[in-house]
């Protein structure tokens, strides 16, 4: 959790309640943006509301731009960094049912418990869900899934390197898409706010 701090100073023991603060943390700045209403979270997909798709382009971008600058000042070795081998088709198949629960549901796994933290039925039921989803893997994983999650082995590999150009480049990139999407996707929720009357805005939070 604390790669940049020495180990002399502060026992690697701490690391699990590093995790819980910033967990912490995470959680009330998730309820503070409303990330836990789930009509801001639906927003993204029916095109009234471009928050969360700015917000997760803006960290992604920040996190890449944060560990490329870290890197290159040797304040961190980003080749030692974990992430595990690549299955692109499980990937995607795992996106899709994802994104599916996220349109049906108005919740992640993250901002679920967030949600349920302050009191929200949705929200639990939501978790419900999800328990029940993780467990039906775990207990038929051998019987049923076993052969489509290790489909489609890339190794390990990242997106700069799986499209062979530099780290920096591919950031530049990533960041030039990320402006684009802002503002494409700002005309679009521009576009159906016009729509929407002021009951419907009062309604959806806006």
């Amino acid at each position: 959790m604390g790669p940049l701090y020495p180990q002399e100073l502060l026992n690697p023991e701490y690391n699990l309640l590093i995790g819980f603060l910033i967990g912490i943390g995470f959680g009330f700045i998730l309820e503070a943006t409303g990330f836990t209403n789930t009509r801001k979270l639906a927003g993204v997909f029916y095109g009234y509301d471009a928050t969360v798709i700015k917000t997760f382009f803006t960290a992604a971008v920040t996190a890449m731009i944060g560990l490329f600058l870290m890197h290159h000042w040797g304040m961190i070795d980003i080749y030692k960094t974990f992430y595990p081998s690549t299955f692109w088709i499980p990937t995607l198949i795992g996106g899709a049912i994802m994104g599916l629960g996220f349109v049906i549901g108005g919740f992640c796994p993250g901002t679920s418990l967030s949600a349920a933290s302050t009191g929200k039925r949705d929200a639990w039921s939501f978790i419900a869900g999800v328990m029940i989803g993780i467990f039906g893997f775990i207990f038929t994983y051998e019987s049923l899934w076993k052969p489509l999650r290790q489909s489609g082995k890339l190794g390990k590999v990242n997106f700069p390197q799986w499209l062979g150009v530099r780290e920096g480049l591919f950031i530049f990139i990533v960041a030039v898409l990320a402006v684009i999407s802002f503002v494409l996707y700002q005309k679009w929720q521009d576009h159906w706010r016009k729509k929407l009357t002021d009951e419907d805005l009062n309604d959806l939070g806006l």
